[in-house]
């Protein structure tokens, strides 16, 4: 299958759609735990949405020059987060589920590093591929070709900041 490129309007008209998903549902939640850095931007407009704290886990799997090659999981230290207490019912968000390991670790890795009783963890996701170990609650999109997924923000990886600032003066 060749590879999936989206815009920012597709990118914008997903994360809608997954929060109407989880409108639908009937299920309540009271904290968001977007996992960093692909889940930010989703975290952030389910937060506003709901109008339910954001709490924020940075995690790292990839890396290589292209960011396509997995490695290790690696977990920050620590949750960041504005509230005093963390929710009991977690809405844990991230753009994708690939091979799905990601979700399948940071659900145990929640219940032993906070200090707070969690009552129940729910998934949710833009895209979820076929050949992920763990199946979110909510998606948008089932791949099941598992395309490599090209994001509408992955071009700043690529950038020279040197080149990308002598392009922004260009255009002032």
């Amino acid at each position: 299958m060749p590879d999936l490129y989206v815009s920012w309007s597709d990118y914008h008209q997903k994360i809608e759609q997954l929060a109407v998903q989880i409108y639908q549902s009937g299920w309540e939640f009271n904290q968001i735990i977007c996992l960093a850095r692909g889940g930010l931007r989703i975290g952030d407009i389910l937060s506003r949405i709901y109008q339910q704290p954001l709490a924020i886990l940075a995690t790292s799997s990839y890396s290589g020059a292209l960011k396509q090659e997995r490695n290790n999981l690696i977990f920050s230290r620590h949750l960041t987060m504005t509230a005093e207490k963390l929710g009991s019912r977690i809405l844990l968000v991230d753009d994708l589920v690939d091979s799905g390991i990601t979700l399948q670790q940071t659900i145990p890795w929640l219940q032993q590093n906070t200090d707070f009783p969690i009552e129940e963890i729910r998934t949710a996701v833009l895209w979820y591929k076929a050949c992920s170990v763990i199946a979110p609650n909510y998606y948008v999109d089932y791949l099941a070709d598992n395309p490599w997924i090209h994001q509408p923000f992955e071009h700043y990886e690529q950038i020279n900041i040197a080149e990308f600032a002598a392009k922004v003066n260009q255009m002032c």
